[in-house]
């Protein structure tokens, strides 16, 4: 899967993070392409609680170990 997601607390304001099939993930700065739609969601970060509403899985709030201020709109896409 690849993840593009535009906003604040992420290292940089655009940035693409891809996630390999044997579990590795790296990121890049701005947008890689080719981008093929999968979904879309909204994640705010306050504190240890982190609240995502995904266009296909619906809300889902999580609790991380670390502290964290982010608000990130991001789009969901297959890799090729």
């Amino acid at each position: 899967m690849k993840y593009i997601e535009f906003g604040l607390g992420n290292r940089w304001l655009i940035r693409t993070e891809t996630e390999l099939a044997d579990g590795t993930e790296f990121e890049e700065r701005g947008i890689i392409g080719p981008v093929k739609l999968h979904s879309a969601y909204l994640r705010c970060w306050a504190g240890r609680t982190v609240y995502i509403f995904d266009v296909r899985s619906g809300f889902k709030r999580t609790r991380k170990s670390r502290k964290a201020s982010k608000l990130i709109f991001g789009i969901g896409s297959f890799i090729d």
